[in-house]
């Protein structure tokens, strides 16, 4: 499994280490300073110790909060599903992943739904190598009148990851966070799943696409 740190860009990453050796030398420097009797000097050494240690802090934060996103600059594959019917307005769709992990769902409706999240960063971050980013979010079966969204099962899922700092959430919550980047919902699809079928789901800047790739029936191709 990719450790979170694994996530930041190269350039995030040397900042964050040398933050990590400055916040270390200057919190000894201080301690040798307290030592001495000279207040002040400890006490700046330890103000300087400390900035340096929230930078670290954030890093790994960032760190964690990208952790599981793909970066996108261009029209990316996000997953292959393969949908077989299992019964009138039934179905399963099974996620291939670009990493080759997988996931399956059974679902009820005429059509499948999947939508994504997608994180945009300020033009300050994409120097420090942060780019626009996205997750799939959830996958959902989908009704094609009214009346049946309202009357009958409706099922959803999480394609998402759980973890442990969630900037998406963070960013829809406190808007001070506006001038560092943005947290935008991309445009969801939704295709038939009446049939045996394989789709390529493609996102964008633009949002999803969910394009064909072959019937299910057809063999893999070698």
């Amino acid at each position: 499994m990719e450790a979170w740190w694994a996530a930041l860009p190269g350039t995030l990453t040397a900042v964050a280490l040398v933050s990590l050796v400055l916040a270390a030398l200057l919190l000894i420097a201080s301690l040798l300073a307290l030592r001495r009797r000279r207040i002040l000097s400890s006490a700046f050494r330890l103000l300087l110790a400390a900035f340096f240690g929230m930078v670290v802090a954030v890093a790994a934060m960032v760190g964690l909060g990208i952790h599981g996103y793909q970066t996108l600059t261009k029209e990316e594959s996000a997953a292959v599903v393969s949908v077989e019917p299992a019964g009138p307005q039934r179905f399963s769709a099974t996620f291939l992943f670009p990493d080759g992990s997988s996931k399956s769902y059974t679902l009820a409706g005429d059509d499948l739904y999947v939508d994504a999240r997608i994180l945009k960063w300020k033009y300050w971050a994409n120097v420090l190598g942060l780019h626009t980013a996205y997750e799939l979010d959830r996958v959902a079966g989908r009704y094609r009148t009214v009346e049946d969204e309202l009357a009958k099962p409706r099922t959803l899922q999480s394609l998402a990851d759980e973890r442990k700092v969630d900037l998406f959430g963070l960013r829809k919550r406190f808007e001070a966070l506006a001038p560092f980047y943005d947290a935008e919902y991309g445009s969801a699809t939704f295709v038939p799943a009446d049939r045996p079928v394989m789709y390529e789901i493609l996102v964008s800047t633009t949002g999803l696409l969910a394009r064909p790739v072959r019937s299910a029936a057809e063999p893999l191709p070698e």
